[in-house]
């Protein structure tokens, strides 16, 4: 277990840092058998407080959840409660999707996020190249695209791109504006006629 607690715009007593370190210890003993990672960060702003808990297990996926409310106990309450909730629909989910790929297999893979030009500029120089602005190296998982789109929900992202156990492909799941799920496959629009 290592879980880093830290304050911001406040500070964090022993005693609300160990409740907070056994709250989580225990979620993750009842639900997942394994290691992990994470960070609590309790925010003051204002007169609100916020919870953000991002918690990595040993098996590759990330679980992220937050909370708020007037008192800094009622809003990390609110974010552990979400985060028993994710971790509890977790391993609900494994266990009915047993045998569709393990999804423990990973590629390394590499992104970068570029900065774009300027829009009111009416032309784009010859030599113009894009400001890195961050890059990222991930383990490329190999996963069903039902296990994708879990996953996708647990984490809470917008967009998770996966290797497909079925088809061998590059895939990407992501989160439409009207709040269901979009699924790329290259593989099969490679194969469609024009």
């Amino acid at each position: 277990m290592n879980l880093r607690v830290s304050g911001k715009h406040m500070d964090i007593g022993a005693a609300f840092r160990e409740r907070i370190e056994g709250r989580i210890g225990e979620a993750i003993d009842k639900y997942f058998d394994g290691g992990f990672s994470g960070q609590v960060t309790v925010a003051k702003t204002g007169t609100r407080f916020t919870a953000d808990c991002l918690v990595h297990l040993d098996s590759g996926v990330a679980l992220q959840t937050s909370g708020q409310a007037q008192e800094p106990t009622a809003a990390f309450d609110d974010a552990a409660e979400r985060f028993e909730k994710r971790l509890r629909r977790y391993k609900r989910r494994l266990k009915s999707h047993q045998g569709n790929g393990n999804g423990q297999d990973a590629v390394d893979i590499s992104y970068t996020v570029m900065s774009g030009f300027d829009e009111d500029d009416e032309e784009i120089p010859d030599d113009y190249a894009p400001t890195v602005v961050a890059e990222q190296t991930l383990a490329l998982r190999t996963l069903s695209v039902a296990q994708a789109v879990i996953e996708l929900d647990l984490q809470g992202g917008a967009v998770l791109v996966f290797n497909n156990a079925g088809t061998g492909a590059i895939n990407i799941v992501y989160r439409r504006n009207d709040g269901n799920i979009g699924w790329i496959d290259p593989s099969n629009a490679a194969k469609k006629p024009n």
